[in-house]
C-alpha cells in the first residue's frame, strides 16, 4: 500500500492546479489537509489523534482519485467537489458539513470585498478599519465622509480592474495594493516634489484664473498654499516643497527692494533706510511663512483631509535664505490658535550639511540650534544628512511626503532634475505570511518570495501602464501647468513624465523583525546570523526591483511601507490564518520597515548602528526614528544623536513626549488607553481640551482628533524609550569621526 501511494505521489508530481484567478500552481496533496483541519477546527476544537487518521485516510483517497482521472490539471473548484463527495460517502457528516460551511465562508468574505452594499453598511455603522483606516482623515465630517463614500466604490470597482490574481492576492492579506479608493478607478499618480521654481517664473492656472509670477514672498506663499491644495486633490499620498528657502528667497529679495524705495522716500540717512528696509523685509518674511502654515493646516482637499505637505529647507546661506528657515522654525515653535497646538502639517525636514550647519564652526550652526529646540518641543523638523541622501538616492532632495525619495535622474543635457518628479503607487508585501507559510523551512520561504514577488511586479506594472492612460486634462495642474515639470498640450501623453525612469514606483514591505523572530526567535536583533538573513531578503526585494526597472524603463525601487493601516490589517488576516503566535500576530501590530523591535530599548546610538546597513537596498523610501523622555531641557543630547547619525544614516525623525492637558495645565505623555489616550493627571481626553500629538509612522497625527486603527494605535502603545539615563552632549567625544559613549 506504502509503495502504491508513493508511486501516485511521483506521478502527480507535474499536476497543474487551476486557481479561481487564473494561476497554474503545482499540485499540493498537503493544501487539501490543511483546507480540511482550517474546516474542521471551527466545529470539533483542536485536532486530536482520531482525527488526525481520518484527515490521512480523507487526503490518500482524494489523491488516489484524482490520480486516476489521468489528467495533465485540475481545476481548484474540481478539487474541491472531489473532497466534499468523498465526505458525504464516507458518513464524516459533520466534518462535511464543517468544510462546506468553510467554503461558503470563504466565498462570502471574497464577495464582500467587491460588494459595495455592504460596505458602505460597514462605513455607516463606523467600522474602525474604514473610518479610521487614514488618521489624516477626520471621518466626522461631511466631504470626509463622502470620500470614504466615494473611496468604497472606487476600491470595489478597482479590485475588479486589478488583474484576477493580483486581486486575490490583495485580498488574501499577500499583499496590499494600496490607495485602491483611487488607483486604478481612475489613473492617478501617487506622491510627487511640485516645481514650484517652474511655476512661479512661467505662471500657471487655477480653475478659471490664470495667475502671474508672484512679486513679494507674501504673494509667492499664498501662491503656494494654493498649488498645494490643487496638486493634492489631483493625485494621492504627500506632495513636498524642495528647497523652499532657496525657491522663495528671490520674492523675498523683491520684498527688500520694494521696501528700500519706500525707506527713500522718507529716510535721508542710508544706513538708517537699509536698517528699516532689511526690518520691514524680516516681518513680511515670518508673516508669509506664518500665513503658509495656518494655510496648510485650515484647507481641505477634495479627498476630505488636510494635503500632506512637507517643506524641505535648510541649505541656504544668504541671509534672506536663513531668515526664511528661521520664520519657519520660528511659526512652528509659536504653535497654532489661542492654546498655541502643535502644527501636524506640513511636516519640516531641516538639513544637515558638513560646512553649513553641523559644526561649529559652520556659519548656519546657529539654525541648527534652532532646529533641535524645534524638535525637542514640536518633534519636528525630521533631519536629512545630506551627503548620506546623495550616497543613498544618487541626489538630494527631501522626501515626497514622508518618506518616498526619488532616485537621481537627469535629462536629456544632463541636467540634474528633482523637482516635478513623481511616484506612480505603491504595492507591499506581507513577509511575515510568507514566513509563517514556510514553517521554517528557509528554502520554502525563498520559494514563497519568488513566488509573491512576480505577482508584486504584475500589479506595479499595472499600476504603471494605468498611470500612462491618464489624459492632461483630468489633471491640469499636474501636466499642464508645470507642476511636473513639463507642460504637455493638448491630446500629448502624459507618459513623457514618466518614462525613462523619470517616475518611480514602489515595491514596498512590511514585518522585517516578524520574518527574522519566526526563524531565529524574538531576540534575533543580536544574532549575526538572522541579521544577514534579513539583509539577504532585502537584497532579494532590490533585485527584483532593478530586474523590472531594466525590464520597463521605470524607475522600480524598494520602499519601506509606512504601513499606518497596514500594520493593523496585515497582522489581523494572519492572526485569524495562523493563529496568535508570540511576538509576531499576538501584538497585534506587526513592525514598520526594517526597524528594530519598538518594545526594547536599545540607545539611539545601538538602533542607528543596527538600522543603518538597510537603507541601501530600499532607497526608495525610508526613515529612521528613536525615543526620547522630555528632551526639551537637553536639546544638546539631541544634538549628539544628529550628529552621530551624519555619516551613516541618512533620514532621522525625532519622538518625544509633547502632549498637553489644557485643564490641568500637564505636560509631557498621555497614558494610553484602549481607544486613545488620556492625562495621567487629570484622566482628561477630551480632543477640544487636550493636545496629543504622536508619530503615526513617517508623519505626525493626533489621535484623539482623529483616531488610528487598532494596529497602529498598539504599536504606538508598545514604544520603549532609547534613552534610560539623562544624557548630555559631554557624555559622549568624538574620536577620528566615530562616537563612543564616556563611561
Amino acid at each position: 500500500m506504502l509503495k502504491k501511494y508513493q508511486m501516485i505521489n511521483e506521478s502527480l508530481k507535474g499536476l497543474k492546479v487551476i486557481k479561481r484567478d487564473g494561476r497554474e500552481v503545482l499540485f499540493n496533496r498537503h493544501k487539501i489537509r490543511e483546507a480540511i483541519n482550517k474546516a474542521t477546527l471551527a466545529s470539533v476544537g483542536s485536532i486530536k489523534k482520531p482525527l488526525e487518521k481520518v484527515l490521512n485516510d480523507v487526503e490518500q483517497a482524494i489523491i488516489e482519485e484524482i490520480y486516476q482521472r489521468h489528467v495533465e490539471d485540475v481545476k481548484i473548484y474540481e478539487i474541491q467537489s472531489i473532497v466534499e463527495h468523498y465526505l458525504i460517502e464516507a458518513n464524516l457528516i459533520s466534518i462535511a458539513e464543517a468544510y462546506i460551511s468553510y467554503r461558503v465562508y470563504r466565498d462570502l468574505e471574497r464577495s464582500q470585498q467587491t460588494n459595495i452594499n455592504f460596505r458602505i453598511q460597514q462605513l455607516l455603522k463606523k467600522d474602525r478599519q474604514i473610518v479610521n483606516e487614514n488618521a489624516n482623515k477626520d471621518s466626522r465630517v461631511y466631504n470626509t465622509q463622502r470620500d470614504l463614500t466615494a473611496g468604497i466604490v472606487a476600491k470595489s470597482i478597482g479590485l475588479k480592474m486589478l488583474p484576477a490574481h493580483v486581486a486575490n492576492a490583495h485580498s488574501k492579506g499577500e499583499i496590499h495594493v494600496h490607495d485602491l479608493d483611487y488607483n486604478p478607478y481612475s489613473p492617478m499618480t501617487n506622491c510627487s516634489l511640485i516645481d514650484f521654481k517652474e511655476m512661479f517664473a512661467n505662471g500657471f492656472e487655477i480653475g478659471n484664473a490664470q495667475v502671474e509670477s508672484p512679486q513679494s514672498i507674501n504673494t509667492a506663499t499664498a501662491q503656494m498654499a494654493q498649488i498645494i491644495a490643487n496638486v493634492a486633490s489631483s493625485q494621492y499620498g504627500g506632495t513636498s516643497a524642495n528647497r523652499i528657502d532657496e525657491v522663495l528667497a528671490p520674492f523675498a529679495e523683491k520684498n527688500l527692494q520694494k521696501n528700500l524705495q519706500i525707506a527713500e522716500e522718507w529716510i535721508e540717512n542710508e544706513e538708517e533706510r537699509n536698517k528699516f528696509a532689511i526690518q520691514q523685509t524680516k516681518k513680511q518674511i515670518y508673516d508669509a511663512m506664518q500665513s503658509l502654515e495656518y494655510e496648510i493646516n485650515t484647507l481641505y482637499t477634495s479627498q476630505g483631509q488636510t494635503p500632506f505637505t512637507t517643506l524641505g529647507f535648510g541649505l541656504g546661506q544668504s541671509w534672506i535664505e536663513r531668515e526664511i528657515q528661521q520664520a519657519i522654525l520660528k511659526v512652528r515653535l509659536e504653535g497654532l490658535g489661542r492654546e498655541k497646538r502643535t502644527a501636524i502639517f506640513p511636516k519640516l525636514v531641516f538639513t544637515l550639511k558638513r560646512g553649513v550647519n553641523l559644526t561649529k564652526k559652520d556659519p548656519n550652526y546657529d539654525i541648527k540650534q534652532l532646529a533641535l529646540q524645534c524638535a525637542t518641543k514640536r518633534m519636528y523638523p525630521d533631519v536629512l544628512m545630506y551627503d548620506r541622501i546623495i550616497d543613498l538616492t544618487g541626489s538630494f532632495k527631501v522626501p515626497m511626503g514622508c518618506r518616498s525619495f526619488l532616485q537621481g535622474w537627469q535629462d536629456e543635457n544632463g541636467d540634474e532634475v528633482n523637482d516635478g518628479r513623481m511616484n506612480l503607487g505603491v504595492v507591499s508585501l506581507n513577509l511575515p505570511r510568507i514566513a509563517l507559510e514556510a514553517e521554517k523551512d528557509p528554502s520554502k520561504f525563498w520559494q514563497i518570495l519568488s513566488e509573491r514577488l512576480k505577482i508584486v511586479g504584475d500589479a506595479l506594472v499595472y499600476r504603471v501602464n494605468r498611470a500612462k492612460e491618464a489624459d492632461p486634462n483630468q489633471a491640469p495642474i499636474l501636466f499642464k501647468h508645470g507642476a511636473f515639470g513639463i507642460r504637455l498640450k493638448e491630446g500629448e501623453e502624459v507618459n513623457q513624465v514618466f518614462k525613462n525612469k523619470r517616475a518611480t514606483v514602489s515595491l514596498g514591505y512590511i514585518g522585517l523583525y516578524e520574518v527574522a523572530c519566526h526563524f531565529y526567535g524574538p531576540e534575533w536583533e543580536i544574532n549575526p546570523k538572522a541579521k544577514a538573513f534579513t539583509l539577504e531578503i532585502m537584497q532579494r526585494l532590490k533585485e527584483k526591483a532593478d530586474d523590472l526597472s531594466n525590464e520597463y524603463g521605470y524607475h522600480f525601487s524598494v520602499y519601506s511601507t509606512p504601513s499606518e493601516s497596514l500594520t493593523d490589517r496585515f497582522c489581523r488576516l494572519d492572526c485569524k490564518k495562523f493563529g496568535r503566535i508570540d511576538h509576531i500576530t499576538a501584538k497585534g501590530y506587526y513592525t514598520n520597515s526594517f526597524h528594530y523591535d519598538v518594545r526594547k530599548s536599545p540607545t539611539p546610538f545601538e538602533k542607528i548602528d543596527f538600522e543603518k546597513a538597510y537603507p541601501k537596498f530600499c532607497s526608495g523610501g525610508f526613515i529612521h526614528y528613536c525615543e526620547y523622555p522630555n528632551m526639551q531641557q537637553n536639546p544638546k543630547a539631541l544634538e549628539a544623536v544628529w550628529d552621530y547619525a551624519y555619516d551613516r544614516i541618512g533620514y532621522l525623525g525625532t519622538n518625544t513626549p509633547i502632549d498637553k492637558c489644557y485643564k490641568c495645565t500637564f505636560s509631557g505623555e498621555f497614558e494610553a488607553t484602549d481607544r486613545g489616550f488620556m492625562c495621567p493627571e487629570c484622566g482628561n481626553n477630551d480632543p477640544e481640551t487636550c493636545d496629543v500629538v504622536k508619530r503615526t509612522c513617517g508623519y505626525l497625527g493626533n489621535p484623539q482628533l482623529r483616531p488610528m486603527v487598532e494596529g497602529r494605535h498598539k504599536e504606538i502603545s508598545a514604544r520603549v524609550k532609547h534613552f534610560k539615563r539623562s544624557i548630555s552632549h559631554s557624555d559622549f567625544e568624538k574620536d577620528e569621526g566615530k562616537w563612543t559613549v564616556d563611561e
